[in-house]
């Protein structure tokens, strides 16, 4: 099974990132606008596209303030894998390790998403350093 990964160093401490990671309120900072959780089960839904797409992602692990891990419920392709965010601080900047594992297979739609999540991982380091980038899924779609 195919994976994505990504690794970033972010100019924050793990703190800061952490709850970027662990929450709807967190994600619709850096990833998609319309968010909702649950706050009895943590269960997040990502609404794309005015919801012509919905992403429903459970916690399996909420960490803080160095793991979060999530579960997707629903997705194209996406049901079944797991995202992961990981953070590692030394040095200098925190480390943010990425996964969104376990894809059935390689195509064309996880190569997009390999690239999307690439672009996301900026925006939670633009976010988590204070610079506000909003997020790459607004109400009307992508920002570009």
């Amino acid at each position: 099974m195919p994976d994505i990964r990504h690794s970033i160093p972010i100019d924050a401490p793990p703190e800061r990132i952490h709850p970027l990671t662990a929450s709807g309120a967190g994600f619709s900072k850096w990833w998609a606008a319309d968010t909702t959780e649950n706050p009895s089960t943590g269960v997040v839904d990502l609404g794309f596209f005015n919801r012509s797409t919905l992403y429903r992602v459970q916690p399996v692990r909420i960490a803080a303030p160095l793991e979060a891990e999530w579960l997707c419920q629903t997705g194209k392709e996406w049901a079944g894998t797991k995202l992961s965010f990981k953070l590692t601080k030394k040095d200098g900047p925190t480390l943010l390790q990425f996964a969104h594992a376990g894809w059935q297979s390689d195509t064309d739609y996880f190569v997009a998403c390999n690239t999307t999540w690439g672009e996301l991982m900026y925006r939670l380091k633009a976010a988590a350093e204070g610079k506000n980038p909003g997020p790459l899924f607004s109400a009307a779609g992508m920002d570009y």
